[in-house]
């Protein structure tokens, strides 16, 4: 499915024996510079998670899942990939740009207006995350454990 410069893809893995999908996946390529993407990937991310069964996590992935994309968008002069798997264990969001330079946690002043708190609202609600290298470029990344409240 494509809607202008954004593109979307979902995958479902094995059902169990009660039909129950074992894991499902989100992939979206998102194009340099289009904030657009923004909220056409939170809609896609919230499509996914509406099985997870988990209303509360739900609202925070999205909210993660913003920050991560708004940050690959505004700070890479590149295209950007994410991806969202969603399993028994919970669910692990990434998003992967094509510039090497790795994001800075920093704490915002208030001169900043709205910048500078999308990491620190990933470290203080994610129940994991982080940044690996990934060939050109990294992923910036998060998991929600299904378990969590």
């Amino acid at each position: 499915m494509a809607i202008g410069a954004f593109s979307a893809k979902t995958a479902q893995e094995a059902a169990d024996s009660t039909g129950q999908v074992q894991s499902s996946q989100l992939r979206q390529r998102l194009q340099r510079a289009d904030l657009k993407a923004v909220p056409e990937a939170r809609r896609a991310l919230r499509d996914l998670l509406r099985q997870w069964g988990k209303p509360g996590r739900s609202d925070v992935a999205e909210l993660l899942t913003s920050e991560l994309v708004t940050n690959a968008l505004i700070h890479t002069d590149t295209d950007a990939i994410l991806t969202a798997t969603v399993s028994p264990r919970g669910l692990r969001v990434e998003v992967r740009d094509f510039v090497a330079r790795r994001p800075r946690l920093r704490i915002s002043n208030s001169d900043d207006g709205t910048h500078g708190r999308g990491l620190v609202l990933v470290q203080s609600l994610a129940d994991a995350w982080g940044v690996r290298a990934h060939g050109v470029g990294k992923v910036v990344w998060f998991e929600l454990d299904a378990g969590a409240a």
